[in-house]
């Protein structure tokens, strides 16, 4: 069979794509939630019951004492008080008992050991009189036989698991752990270890969705990888199918002359919806073989971890016979503004920091391939399909990917990137585990404008004053007036060319941009590293326009250093860190002190004392920069200014 090119079926709303699935699987007669079966109570942690649990016997099932003290008849102390204390013969009148022993027959009642006096081994005597069943747990007091102990549908905890066996129960009916087989599909991917070569990537979203997986509560089987080859994966999946009760295929669901998946799956069964939109995610595809739900999902992967929450998830809960977990949501006010395509629902991730009091939400790289913009946020914001947008400063609902504790232990850094500022995030955590820094680049000027705003505590910043020579003093004077700022130095580094190595090209200096075929990659506007070109490119008279490249921006140095070994670009400006990261050549430009703008409102906090300390204080910190090359630490920590 011949597969050609094709273009998506469907186009609908996540709403309505949601609702046909959930019709065609009821029309299927999907099962769910799955049957149960039979394990020991010892290893039902997590799992959900798939009947009630009834107590088999009480507990206690006898009457016994609960404290240490002598067993005795309430009806014989009648008349006992301080100042006519009453004597009981041991043990005809008063049993020794110890917390837990049975009560001996005929008798009801236990006196504290602290309130008896010991007179001889043959008697005591008791100062007041006891009541019926004083100290006394009876039989049933905690668990009655036949009342219920935990009902159907329960995710089981462990004192659960404590109360099961103290009713008898020894084994328990829990729904049977949905199996889910996971296809990573794609001539180009090879398999975690594996060296990659040119054109190569390695599967690494297989392993994802199988821990989004066995995080629902199911069992994750992770296949081979299936080249791109219709036979191939036709084998895969009708295995696959057999085998589990959930299928998903990543990749391979779009509309390349590679993407077999739909074609394959209507073959086998019933293709239920092909596209949604939504963004990312759009080429997902939702269908049933042999009454099994069958999700294809994105190649990229925050495409894959969106759709998977979207689709694959609520089904995993449904099988289990639970609700599918709520979300935690806060509203945060959004530091810039999100521009959106009109008609599709897009999601877009973002970091989030308390400042002042306010959450304020920053997004992240938005590209479905940003796999560490996944690994970086916080949360995730909807822009609703018949908006264009969300203005900066608006409120907006975040669903929380982290806790709000860990968000409100987070220093929100927006600024300059430096390598340094990685360094010093991991040792804030390393040294003090209930703290985070959080940086977002925007560039040194969107870190002092984010300051301006309240919307960060901290920027770095590397802005030179032409006028008076020095770093970000004059700066932040004039673009932040009486702003209580204190400005603390991180390094002095030295910024450059990054070239490949040997220096192909034979660039030696800012002249060189000009030449055709020399390809620069820039920084974003804002950007320290963008002025100090800017700067050098006036000095020279040389017109951006005829910088080829000089329009490519990067948020990053590293991102700088990726393009140049990449091939992507024959040079751009980043620190020597950068180029030492990635085996780079390396011809200096300038020497620039990077400092920390920190709002002085913030300053004593105790998680702005923990950074800071560990800035003045930490040798193995400063040694640490020092190691990564082109740093200076002499003046680390020390207060260039404050501002009042």
């Amino acid at each position: 069979m011949a597969y050609k090119q094709k273009k998506y079926l469907d186009n609908i709303s996540l709403a309505e794509a949601v609702q046909k699935f959930n019709e065609a699987l009821k029309a299927a007669r999907f099962a769910a939630p799955l049957a149960g079966e039979k394990v020991p109570v010892g290893e039902a942690l997590g799992r959900v019951t798939s009947e009630a649990v009834i107590a088999k016997i009480s507990s206690p099932f006898y009457h016994s004492a609960a404290m240490d003290g002598y067993a005795v008849r309430f009806i014989e102390t009648f008349g006992a008080s301080e100042t006519r204390p009453k004597r009981l013969p041991v043990p005809s009148q008063a049993v020794p008992v110890d917390t837990g022993d049975p009560l001996p027959e005929g008798f009801d009642a236990v006196i504290m050991i602290e309130h008896v006096e010991k007179i001889s081994p043959a008697e005591i005597e008791i100062l007041g009189p006891a009541t019926p069943w004083q100290h006394v747990r009876l039989v049933g007091e905690d668990i009655v036989a036949t009342e219920l102990i935990i009902s159907e549908n329960h995710l089981v905890r462990p004192v659960d698991m404590a109360a099961m066996i103290a009713s008898g129960h020894t084994e328990v009916f829990v729904r049977r752990r949905p199996v889910v087989s996971v296809i990573p599909t794609g001539t180009e991917l090879v398999e975690p270890g594996c060296a990659p070569g040119r054109g190569d990537i390695i599967d690494f979203n297989s392993t994802m969705l199988s821990a989004l997986v066995v995080e629902c509560g199911a069992h994750a089987v992770r296949k081979g990888i299936v080249k791109d080859d219709p036979g191939l994966l036709r084998q895969s999946l009708l295995q696959a199918v057999t085998g589990s009760d959930l299928v998903v295929i990543n990749a391979g669901s779009s509309a390349g002359r590679e993407d077999f998946t739909a074609d394959i799956i209507a073959e086998l069964g019933q293709v239920i919806v092909h596209g949604v939109s939504i963004k990312p995610g759009k080429p997902v595809i939702l269908a049933i073989i042999k009454g099994k739900p069958v999700i294809g999902i994105p190649g990229y992967p925050v495409s894959a971890a969106l759709t998977f929450g979207l689709f694959v998830k609520p089904v995993l809960y449904a099988m289990l016979g639970l609700p599918e977990p709520a979300a935690e949501t806060v509203t945060a006010r959004l530091s810039r503004q999100v521009a959106s395509s009109l008609g599709q629902e897009e999601f877009v991730r973002v970091k989030l920091g308390s400042v002042g009091g306010n959450l304020i939400a920053t997004p992240v790289t938005r590209g479905a391939g940003a796999l560490m913009s996944l690994v970086r946020a916080d949360g995730v914001i909807r822009v609703p399909a018949q908006s264009e947008g969300i203005a900066a400063g608006h409120e907006i609902a975040v669903q929380l990917l982290r806790s709000s504790s860990d968000i409100a232990n987070t220093i929100v850094c927006i600024g300059s990137h430096d390598n340094a500022l990685d360094v010093l995030g991991n040792y804030l955590k390393k040294k003090h585990p209930r703290f985070s820094l959080s940086s977002a680049h925007v560039g040194s000027m969107g870190g002092l404008l984010a300051l301006k705003r309240g919307e960060a505590h901290l920027a770095g910043t590397h802005l030179l004053d032409e006028e008076t020579g020095e770093y970000n003093v004059g700066v932040i004077g004039k673009l932040l007036p009486g702003v209580p700022l204190v400005l603390v130095n991180l390094v002095y580094r030295t910024q450059g060319f990054l070239v490949r190595k040997g220096n192909p090209k034979g660039i030696k200096g800012f002249e060189d941009l000009v030449r055709a075929n020399v390809v620069f990659v820039n920084r974003q506007a804002g950007a320290g590293t963008r002025l100090l070109t800017d700067l050098y490119l006036r000095k020279f008279n040389i017109d951006p326009k005829d910088v080829n490249g000089y329009i490519h921006e990067e948020y990053t140095h590293m991102a700088v250093a990726a393009a140049v070994s990449s091939g992507a670009a024959d040079t751009g400006i980043a620190v020597l860190s950068a180029a030492q990261a990635l085996d780079l050549d390396f011809l200096p430009v300038a020497r620039e002190r990077y400092d920390l703008a920190i709002l002085q409102q913030f300053s004593d906090t105790p998680m702005m004392q923990a950074l800071l300390a560990i800035i003045r204080e930490d040798r193995e910190f400063r040694d640490k920069i020092i190691s990564l090359g082109g740093y200076d630490a002499s003046d680390m920590g020390r207060v260039i200014r404050i501002f009042a």
